[in-house]
């Protein structure tokens, strides 16, 4: 996956992020980028749905992340407000990515300090194309998602 794909729904926002779920596992992070209400969060609950996560799973902005039980486990971190990762306590990020579970990373400045904890797997930008419309475009990287 490497071209760009479109959704005309939150729905259909949420089936790409279950298709990327696919290719996933345990130690892999995805970096999802885009404007706020661009669809990060909807695109993450997608995958996470796949993952077998059958929590609430919302944004969080306000707690950085959180960590949801599935086969195997997920964490989902918002980095809106960290502002540079390198200057922040290196455990913040311990207790979310690890070579135990699948990542999700929105807002994700300071990508080498998350490739100490775990392999990028994919990088997502999710923009505003008009109403519903949004343009989702995937790239699969170095980790084990092919």
């Amino acid at each position: 996956m490497h071209n760009p794909l479109e959704s005309d729904s939150p729905e259909q926002t949420e089936a790409l992020g279950a298709r990327l779920a696919e290719r996933l596992k345990a130690g892999d992070v995805v970096l999802v980028a885009g404007e706020l209400g661009a669809g990060k969060t909807t695109f993450v609950r997608g995958a996470c749905r796949a993952l077998g996560v059958t929590a609430v799973v919302t944004s969080p902005t306000f707690t950085i992340g959180q960590r949801y039980p599935a086969p195997t486990p997920v964490s989902h971190l918002d980095l809106f407000r960290i502002g540079q990762l390198e200057e922040e306590d290196p455990d913040l990020l311990a207790d979310y990515l690890g070579p135990d579970t699948i990542g999700f990373v929105e807002w994700p400045d300071g990508e080498a300090e998350l490739t100490r904890f775990a392999r990028v797997a994919a990088r997502v930008r999710i923009e505003h194309a008009g109403g519903d419309r949004r343009v989702v475009e995937l790239v699969v990287t170095g980790g084990t998602a092919s």
